[in-house]
């Protein structure tokens, strides 16, 4: 049977972009890598995967399409239907509280101090109810749909960490996700297709001083984002 050709529109800046390129590697499937400068002609976003000339948007979409249309390999959702529904409550609580992280790029003073707090708020039922000790958010050493989810956020929490000169990924108080993210960006898959946090940070620090919304960083913050 021919192999049908697996294209990926996206940026390499962008950790959405990322996310997707870790599903493919983790389940094998060859796909071709196209830039997109700053959004799709069509859906004014990115990342779009286009698998049999068929379009799939959205992030979070194409990793359960990617996931279902290839599950032999590597499955990103647990088979139990009751530890399917926690990864998936999980995956809806990181996407609803990622929106945290942009004002800690675009604003400054009393609401930018609001949003590191809520970012901290957010980190903490996570620590507590939902990371396994050393391992990945199954339980075991398999990276799945949640662990893909959590990677963009700890990601530009990173990014975060070096433009604004803030620690928030301390290992004193969420020593879970501390090991968490030693143990995610080890892996391969992970760690060959991830941006350079310095070049990112680089990019959106000379974005304006201090970070302001101008049309530079408000076209890359809407693509990545």
């Amino acid at each position: 049977m021919e192999e049908v050709a697996v294209m990926l529109f996206g940026m390499p800046n962008s950790p959405f972009s990322c996310r997707v390129e870790w599903a493919l590697k983790l389940k094998g499937v060859q796909y071709e890598f196209i830039r997109e400068d700053l959004s799709n002609k069509i859906h004014k976003k990115i990342p779009v995967l286009v698998h049999g000339g068929k379009s799939v948007v959205e992030s979070m979409i194409i990793l359960e399409y990617i996931d279902e249309t290839w599950p032999e390999i590597n499955p990103l959702l647990p088979a139990d239907p009751y530890e399917r529904s926690v990864a998936r409550f999980w995956i809806k609580f990181l996407e609803d509280k990622i929106v945290c992280l942009r004002p800690m790029f675009l604003e400054e003073g009393e609401q930018q101090a609001n949003a590191i707090k809520d970012c901290s708020e957010m980190l903490k039922p996570i620590e507590e109810h939902a990371m396994p000790k050393e391992t990945f958010f199954s339980g075991d050493n398999n990276i799945g749909l949640t662990d893909l989810a959590f990677g963009v956020v700890v990601y530009w929490l990173g990014v975060i960490e070096d433009v604004v000169k803030l620690k928030i990924l301390d290992a004193q108080t969420i020593p879970r996700i501390h090991s968490w993210k030693q143990g995610f960006f080890e892996v391969l898959e992970i760690k060959e297709t991830l941006p350079l946090q310095t070049s990112t940070g680089n990019y959106v620090s000379s974005s304006s001083i201090p970070i302001r919304l101008d049309e530079v960083h408000l076209k890359f913050v809407i693509c990545v984002f």
